[in-house]
């Protein structure tokens, strides 16, 4: 059984979903691939679960400016082991910094043991992680600066480098990327 429960934030709404242990879903209002591993029934408005009071004190804490620590907060995203062990490298991407795809791609070739790896498929595995803010997908950014690929929008992405820290001034946003959903 799943159970959601829900979150106000300064980005808009968020829906958070648990297997009654860990969290397994956090997602923006209006992002892409919306509670896509949310599968079977759930029950809804279950706030008084543990896991989601941990996990609303974690985002309180982190959209005052703090920067808590992932591991203090029980995590099981649903996925395949490659889109896991990708969503396992940007648990290591420190707040207030970031990596390009190119980077991660990199690091899962030396994982796998192989010579190099698509930045094309470790993008697919990025735009799918299903806990959104907590396993940091914010902080990959394309080749040269570029902001794109973002599922809850770039505005969004941009917000949140911006809430760590990170000086977005350096970055642009490609034409093809405008896909500023409003919050």
């Amino acid at each position: 059984m799943l159970y959601t429960t829900g979150y106000a934030s300064l980005l808009g709404a968020i829906t958070l979903a648990s297997d009654g242990e860990n969290l397994v879903g956090l997602w923006l209002d209006g992002q892409k691939y919306f509670a896509a591993t949310l599968q079977g029934e759930h029950v809804a408005g279950r706030s008084d679960l543990p896991v989601f009071t941990r996990t609303t004190t974690w985002l309180d804490a982190y959209f005052a400016g703090k920067k808590p620590a992932i591991v203090d907060l029980p995590l099981a995203p649903l996925g395949s082991e490659f889109r896991k062990a990708v969503w396992e490298i940007l648990c290591k991407i420190p707040c207030g910094q970031w990596t390009t795809y190119g980077e991660v791609a990199k690091e899962m070739a030396a994982r796998m043991s192989i010579k190099s790896m698509s930045s094309q498929a470790v993008g697919g595995a990025v735009g799918h992680n299903p806990i959104a803010i907590i396993i940091p997908c914010h902080r990959v950014v394309g080749a040269n600066g570029n902001l794109t690929g973002y599922a809850g929008g770039i505005n969004r992405k941009v917000k949140l480098l911006e809430l760590e820290g990170v000086d977005t001034t350096r970055f642009f946003i490609p034409s093809k990327a405008a896909n500023f959903s409003s919050f």
